[in-house]
């Protein structure tokens, strides 16, 4: 066999193993920015709904001096 082409086939292999590795990667930075993102919407839509929250909502608040 011809070293030209074991060596064409190594480099093709090689070739789809960094394809998958990068593939691999790059699917763990997008979840990683899905689940941030997710976080601060959840973060967001508390701070608004609590941003309706005024005083003497839920409860009375008696001060006697």
């Amino acid at each position: 066999m011809d070293m030209s082409l074991v060596a064409a086939a190594l480099m093709n292999r090689q070739a789809a193993i960094q394809s998958q590795v990068a593939t691999s990667v790059l699917k763990s930075n997008l979840d990683a920015q899905k689940s941030a993102v997710e976080t601060l919407l959840g973060s967001a839509q508390q701070t608004l709904s609590l941003g309706n929250v005024g005083p003497g909502v839920g409860g009375s608040l008696n001060i006697s001096a």
